[in-house]
């Protein structure tokens, strides 16, 4: 069992991985950043896949720049 339970919702959420770019996650989310930061999402929320964005774990872009195949 986690330190830290995550707050579950009934609420559906959809990740779709987009041709050549981002997980696309559809619903709302609670996102955990490495230092332990939280942020609640809604809606749409375009997840790095690529590996090269600035603004990790939020896609920048940046995956068309470098050529991210996929």
């Amino acid at each position: 069992m986690s330190e830290n339970p995550v707050e579950q919702s009934s609420e559906e959420v959809i990740i779709e991985a987009t041709a050549n770019g981002p997980y696309l996650v559809h619903g709302s989310v609670t996102i955990k950043d490495k230092e332990g930061n939280t942020k609640k999402r809604t809606k749409t929320t375009a997840l790095c896949r690529c590996g090269h964005s600035s603004k990790k774990p939020y896609c920048d872009g940046t995956h068309a720049k470098v050529g991210f195949v996929a």
